[in-house]
């Protein structure tokens, strides 16, 4: 869907959110330009998120190949099992570290499963769970706002 959102969006009769515009929307209203992209191997590979920001005039920051690997590993391995293991919450939280090191000013939670492991009472970056900013731009154009 995200490789063809702009094809469809032109095609679909009926009106089409994006994600990633509903993200970026949210992240600009919070005075940012520069954020951490956490996600699967995908999210954080493929350039439909980190070039859709961009778009927007956002900086998307992702891990390097070691941390992208163990991020993925995690999602599939244990959170999509119902596993919240303390050592990978760790691990997740020295990700988001190292990335406001590079400069992220915030983070994107780009997949439904991280905010299962890591919120805001976790740390004291600003985070951005995608899913529930989708869910809410969703509910807002349904009632019409």
């Amino acid at each position: 869907m995200y490789f063809l959102f702009e094809e469809l969006e032109t095609r679909s009769p009926l009106p089409l959110l994006s994600i990633v515009d509903a993200t970026a929307e949210v992240i600009l209203e919070a005075g940012m330009d520069t954020v951490g992209l956490l996600g699967t191997r995908f999210t954080m590979e493929k350039p439909f998120y980190v070039e859709g920001l961009k778009k927007h005039g956002i900086e998307a920051l992702v891990p390097g190949e070691e941390e992208r690997a163990m991020i993925d590993r995690v999602v599939f391995e244990e959170l999509a099992r119902g596993l919240l293991l303390p050592g990978s919450r760790t691990g997740y939280l020295e990700v988001i570290d190292g990335l406001v090191g590079r400069g992220a000013q915030g983070v994107v939670l780009g997949c439904t499963e991280i905010p299962l492991l890591v919120t805001p009472e976790h740390t004291g970056v600003k985070l951005f769970d995608s899913a529930v900013i989708y869910a809410e731009k969703a509910l807002q154009y349904a009632i019409g706002e």
